[in-house]
């Protein structure tokens, strides 16, 4: 009989497996409810303290990781707690919506480092011309960013459908776009930025709930996110993460038909929700101008204007008619409503979760809720640079030598 023979680990095997140990690390430290000791984050990746303790050395050197003050929680030695690394790494988020630009540089702490946004009516503009306007405001954001902090990418969220094979930007109907290569028209290398990646606006901006910080997940794990703007975007999020579909089209609930009869979209297509949601479809409805805000659509409504009452109750049917038939579909929880949705979400929730209670066929047991998202200017930008700092946490090795 022939012996066993144990086939020796190569340097890529050991260089992998030390990769994915200073990510377990990493997680450990950046999702733990207060900062972890070594002694903790051993405990919780079922490593060696030894093995934790030359990892996070290595983290510490290379400024992914931070200490505070020791702590002395009882007999023996007293723990240093772990922190993710300040003024180190940072990711530049971008959006470009119908009404503005936007720029922000988030840190591995998930703190704001910069935010700017940029209003203007950005439809039918030269697609070279608005991305021209979005790299200055990229390069004024990063001009406040300190010395030797360094970008780990750059990510910019459209209104449209994105290919992800080829991150094209097929078809943005508000803005008037199709067939645009964003990331070759968006030069960031006078800003001093790396390339940026192109995203759906409604799936990054699901980040920002999915995400409560770099490492850190959200308490929601199961939802669907509107986006709400001139028109509607949308992401189903499930353990997490948005389902792109085989395409990477998923989630554009703002073209589900709830009336074929209905008004013409910009789409193509009839009776879309956002004929009826929409901000601009609002409006309208409302019999208010062109220019109003939300605000005074929610006067209007708290006057008794008709008009005004009519047009919520109508945003209210077809947000309900296309949310029931998706959440019976997916089966999630929690609808989360953001940008115009979210300023109306007082008027809209209990409308919109009284018909999904009869729409949904799982409502008896446990009713869809519907819920806020928490205020940004720009939530697109902002999952977009938490989504390039989560490429970080997952391989801090790359980092390490830079």
């Amino acid at each position: 009989m022939g012996r066993n023979r144990t086939t020796a680990a190569t340097p890529n095997d050991v260089a992998a497996v030390r990769a994915g140990n200073l990510s377990r690390v990493v997680r450990s430290v950046l999702a733990a409810d207060t900062p972890p000791t070594r002694a903790d984050v051993a405990a919780a990746t079922s490593m060696t303290r030894a093995t934790v303790s030359r990892l996070t050395d290595d983290l510490l050197a290379g400024g992914v990781l931070a200490e505070l003050e020791p702590v002395s929680g009882g007999p023996g030695r007293p723990g240093t707690p772990l922190v993710a690394g300040a003024g180190r790494f940072a990711a530049l988020g971008l959006q470009v919506n119908v009404g503005y630009l936007a720029a922000v540089v988030v840190d591995l702490r998930g703190s704001l480092v910069a935010e700017l946004v940029e209003p203007g009516d950005l439809r039918d503009l030269p697609p070279d011309r608005v991305l021209g306007r979005l790299a200055g405001l990229a390069a004024k954001a990063l001009a406040d960013v300190p010395a030797g902090m360094t970008l780990v990418g750059s990510r910019v969220a459209v209104p449209g459908i994105v290919s992800s094979d080829s991150g094209i930007l097929l078809r943005a109907p508000n803005l008037g776009w199709s067939g645009v290569d964003v990331a070759a028209l968006l030069d960031l290398s006078g800003a001093g930025a790396p390339p940026a990646s192109v995203g759906n606006e409604a799936e990054l901006a699901s980040a920002s709930v999915s995400l409560e910080r770099p490492g850190r997940p959200g308490p929601l794990r199961d939802f669907i996110y509107l986006s709400g703007e001139i028109g509607i975007g949308g992401a189903v999020v499930l353990g997490g993460h948005p389902v792109l579909g085989r395409h990477g089209w998923a989630g554009e609930i703002g073209h589900v038909t709830v009336d074929p009869s209905g008004p013409a979209c910009a789409c193509g297509s009839t009776g879309c929700l956002e004929q009826y949601a929409g901000r601009r479809a609002l409006v309208e409805a409302a019999g208010l101008a062109p220019t109003a805000g939300t605000s005074e659509l929610i006067a209007a409504v708290d006057r008794a204007d008709p008009a005004a009452v009519a047009a919520v109750d109508r945003a209210a049917w077809g947000l309900g008619t296309a949310l029931g038939a998706v959440v019976n579909l997916v089966d999630v929880p929690m609808i989360v409503l953001g940008g115009h949705l979210r300023e109306l979400a007082g008027l809209l929730q209990p409308r919109v979760e009284a018909i999904l209670r009869r729409r949904v066929l799982s409502a008896a047991w446990d009713a869809p809720r519907v819920q806020a998202a928490t205020p940004h200017p720009a939530p697109g930008a902002l999952g977009g640079a938490l989504l390039e700092l989560e490429r970080l946490v997952d391989d801090p090795a790359a980092w390490l030598t830079r």
